[in-house]
């Protein structure tokens, strides 16, 4: 009895110890987001041996780096060095001296970064360059065409590539022009200023062309287009037009184009090619082929894949992927279709050595290489179960131990970074400790992301978490929905976080906007519904099953639509159908939002290893995608469905 009250008393005293070093910590934080150098003492004094402490040490550096403490802030890399903290504080440390120009300090400094911005990148340049290294511009020429909103420490690094006659006017243009496709026009303006006296195009004819597209192309003479800056302009023109309507670009383009060079005619027709492809129009691989040999922007290469796959024209498929720059070809979306165009064109043998490049990966081109090789996709066999001394490594480690006081202070983005940057050069048996260990902490998402890293020893069901079960699965019944698929979704939605909220507002386990949360109310009868509500995890569940049971039913029962509907509303999935039936992985592919195609990829792969984890045999993600009907003119059931 004595030692069951003294066992309790220390875990109160710990706890109570835990509490006080909590509340230092908080207003340590505090106290540096305000500047008050005398709370942040205050503070400090009353940590003791907190797992945050090493934070604020480094806030105290932080506020005296302007009075100049360099051997207080190399003690501290020294002895925190490969931390997430010393990383960041070596970053801005650095930033610091090169705003005022120690270049040899930078130079000492940069080697020790584990994982340098760009900015910081780009300051270690500047501090080559000071030594006459001109290595550092050739790494800068690499990025002229694709940094194309430069931080501010590598602006002086695109200075130098101009004025030491490394770029010319061609050279210029080109990064203009891939400046204005990536909607940046005022650094588009920005590029043009490098040209030589005389060739710099009218600041009011840059805005007239940019701003005022059709406008302008009606009121320029056809003597306008003897220059080279009239002839750029015009194409500038024809791009904006194209952004809302590729075809009335595309009848200016034909009216002009005999008073284009190839260059600007040819890069005009890919823009028109681009912004059809976004649209799914069906004359988009005519402009394409109007383009001719322009080059095109890794953007413009994938559009010109996904509207030839839409258009079922695998030989230009075939060639654009072959025309792709080697790292972007090498992506498994392209090996797979590069494959399937192959084998379309009857070069079996040569399609199947693209499928086994990347079939067993785990995620949605790796799973259909699979299924194209006539193989199953199955979770691999799990690795053995982690042992007390690799859970205990776990615990023990620094990094992850911060992570988790930072869960603990509900300190998400501080603990997710923490966590990250703790697994950087771990084994397999460490991120599997280090999983197990989120896993019993209830931290879903990164022993999800944790047990994702894995090379060779796997476990799925950490991979593929499913809490919440006695809720998710039969609310998932209540609504005749497939479990695997549901938690699919939910996975992709917010790793089971359940105070979960996106930056446009959606709450919970299913992610729900509070506009969608109020509707399924009213159409369920669920009663005394009250926005708070919307994060009680039953009640999210319910609202969420419901929407998507809701939205099956408005589109076919077809679960790559209700997927895309999901995250990007259901008239936007029906809009994207085409006027055929459409293969269900050219559906997802083509999808015109980065983020919805990636959406509906990822939540079609996970359902197919929950499926096969809930009942242990394999599933098929093919048969899961399926064909998408064409787009018809009937009305949906629910047509006020959000």
């Amino acid at each position: 009895m004595k030692f069951r009250l003294a066992l309790a008393g220390l875990s109160l005293s710990t706890t109570l110890f835990a509490q006080v070093g909590d509340t230092a910590f908080t207003n340590a934080r505090e106290a540096f987001r305000n500047g008050d150098i005398n709370k942040l003492e205050r503070a400090a004094s009353q940590l003791g041996n907190h797992e945050l402490a090493v934070y604020v040490e480094n806030y105290r550096l932080r506020m005296w780096m302007e009075k100049g403490d360099p051997e207080g802030l190399r003690s501290f890399l020294q002895r925190n060095d490969g931390s997430y903290v010393a990383e960041k504080l070596r970053a801005d440390w650095i930033r610091w001296l090169g705003k005022r120009f120690t270049w040899n300090e930078v130079d000492a400094e940069f080697p020790r970064l584990i994982s340098p911005e760009a900015d910081v990148t780009c300051y270690s340049q500047q501090a080559r360059l000071a030594r006459d290294d001109r290595s550092a511009l050739a790494e800068a020429e690499k990025l002229w065409l694709t940094m194309l909103e430069p931080p501010e420490p590598c602006r002086p690094l695109f200075d130098r590539l101009v004025a030491s006659q490394r770029m010319n006017a061609d050279d210029i243009w080109a990064r203009a022009r891939r400046q204005l496709e990536a909607n940046r026009p005022s650094w588009t303006k920005t590029t043009l200023n490098y040209l030589a006296d005389g060739e710099v195009p009218d600041g009011k004819q840059l805005d007239a062309a940019i701003g005022s597209a059709m406008g302008y192309l009606v009121r320029q003479p056809s003597t306008w287009y003897a220059s080279r800056p009239g002839r750029e302009l015009a194409a500038f023109a024809i791009q904006r037009l194209a952004t809302s309507d590729p075809r009335v670009a595309a009848g200016e383009l034909d009216k002009l184009e005999n008073r284009l060079h190839d260059s600007e005619r040819q890069w005009a027709w890919s823009q028109i090619g681009l912004q059809g492809a976004k649209k799914h129009l069906p004359e988009t691989v005519a402009w394409y082929a109007k383009a001719g040999p322009a080059p095109l922007s890794d953007e413009g290469y994938q559009w010109k894949v996904r509207a030839a796959l839409r258009a079922q024209e695998w030989g230009v498929v075939r060639d654009t992927i072959l025309a792709m720059p080697e790292e972007l070809a090498g992506k498994p979306d392209w090996v797979y279709w590069l494959g399937r165009a192959l084998k379309a064109g009857g070069r079996t043998t040569d399609a199947d050595q693209l499928f086994e490049k990347i079939a067993g990966q785990p995620h949605f081109y790796g799973n259909l290489a699979d299924e194209e090789l006539g193989r199953t996709v199955l979770p691999p066999p799990i690795a053995a179960a982690v042992t007390s001394d690799e859970q205990r490594a776990a615990r023990n480690n620094p990094g992850i131990q911060r992570a988790l006081a930072f869960f603990r202070l509900d300190m998400r983005l501080e603990g997710i970074r923490e966590w990250n940057w703790a697994l950087r050069g771990m084994s397999d048996r460490e991120l599997l400790a280090a999983a197990d260990l989120a896993k019993r902490q209830q931290i879903w998402d990164r022993a999800i992301n944790t047990a994702d890293k894995t090379k060779a020893e796997h476990d799925y069901s950490l991979r593929f978490l499913a809490p919440y079960g006695d809720t998710v699965r039969p609310a998932a019944h209540n609504q005749s929905l497939d479990d695997a698929w549901v938690y699919g979704l939910m996975r992709q939605e917010s790793r089971f976080i359940t105070n979960a909220k996106s930056t446009v507002g959606a709450s919970g386990l299913m992610q729900l906007m509070p506009a969608t949360a109020k509707w399924v109310a009213r159409k369920i009868g669920l009663r005394d519904f009250r926005q708070g509500r919307v994060n009680d995890t039953e009640t999210n569940v319910l609202l969420g099953t419901s929407y998507m049971r809701l939205v099956m039913e408005n589109l076919d029962n077809h679960p790559v639509l209700a997927s895309a509907a999901y995250n990007a509303g259901p008239g936007r999935a029906r809009k994207w159908r085409a006027d055929q039936p459409l293969e269900g992985a050219i559906y997802a592919e083509t999808i015109p939002f980065s983020e919805t195609r990636d959406y509906v990829k990822k939540v079609m792969s996970n359902a197919v290893y929950y499926s096969a984890l809930f009942n242990g045999r394999p599933d098929s993600l093919k048969a899961r995608l399926g064909t998408v009907g064409p787009r018809t003119a009937d009305a949906p059931k629910d047509s006020d469905l959000p």
